[in-house]
């Protein structure tokens, strides 16, 4: 089964929740033991990337680490073309779609995609919008972040990749932000959008993560959280109980 398949086979089920571990912070045996414990506490799949220091040779032997820990896709969350590891399940091929550099519009994208070509790694287009504070993903990306009462264009950038063919929208506050993604804009593109919405950044509490996906996100990402507690699987354990427990989706 696709990745794909498999969240869209789940999503019917109930919303999802994702674990974002970034190889820069640990060694690839750490990130190996943090997606064992995030597996263990419930989460969907493991996302894996980071806005920098990211090189081939760390995010391929981390993730070649984790394959042995986990059964649950393992998603690559590229921030370059020249870092592109065949050993994760999929690869999220993404446009920044608020960025003023086309290059991370469609310029990694071109350079990415003949060696894509060669790989037997599943592709997953995805539009991906940084809102209000956007931390460093907004500086590396060259984004202009999303004002956070900006409903209306979030709405409009949401059913642009919708029309463009794309197979996720993806709302960022950006790693570490104080504050995740407003629930009011998350409800609002999630009541306009038909593909899964995906919602991330400043989600450090299960009351945050409850707040998000009772308003309409599909998709849950955690990622400094795992960074910041020693006790990985009890903290995510409890931001996976408050997410799945708003229910299955009905979008798609």
């Amino acid at each position: 089964m696709k990745v794909i398949e498999y969240l869209h086979s789940k999503l019917r089920l109930e919303k999802l929740h994702m674990t974002l571990i970034d190889p820069e912070k640990q060694g690839p045996e750490e990130c190996g033991d943090i997606a064992n414990a995030a597996y263990r506490a419930g989460t969907d799949a493991i996302m894996v990337g980071g806005s920098t220091g990211i090189s081939y040779d760390n995010l391929d032997e981390s993730i070649t680490a984790m394959i042995t820990k986990v059964p649950i896709p393992i998603i690559q969350f590229p921030s370059h073309s020249e870092a592109l590891s065949p050993n994760a399940d999929a690869i999220y091929f993404m446009s920044l779609l608020n960025s003023k550099d086309t290059r991370y519009i469609i310029g990694e994208q071109a350079n990415a995609a003949p060696y894509l070509r060669n790989m037997d790694v599943e592709t997953i287009s995805m539009g991906y919008v940084i809102v209000e504070p956007g931390m460093k993903v907004a500086e590396m990306g060259g984004a202009e972040p999303l004002k956070r009462e900006a409903l209306e264009s979030a709405v409009g950038f949401g059913l642009a990749a919708e029309f463009l063919g794309m197979e996720l929208f993806y709302l960022e506050a950006g790693s570490g932000a104080p504050e995740p993604v407003p629930a009011n804009m998350v409800s609002a593109v999630a009541n306009k959008l038909s593909i899964p919405l995906i919602v991330g950044g400043g989600i450090r509490e299960p009351e945050a993560a409850q707040k998000i996906a009772a308003a309409g996100a599909d998709i849950l990402v955690t990622g400094t959280v795992v960074e910041e507690n020693h006790d990985v699987e009890y903290v995510l354990r409890e931001i996976v109980k408050a997410i799945k427990g708003k229910g299955r989706t009905h979008r798609f």
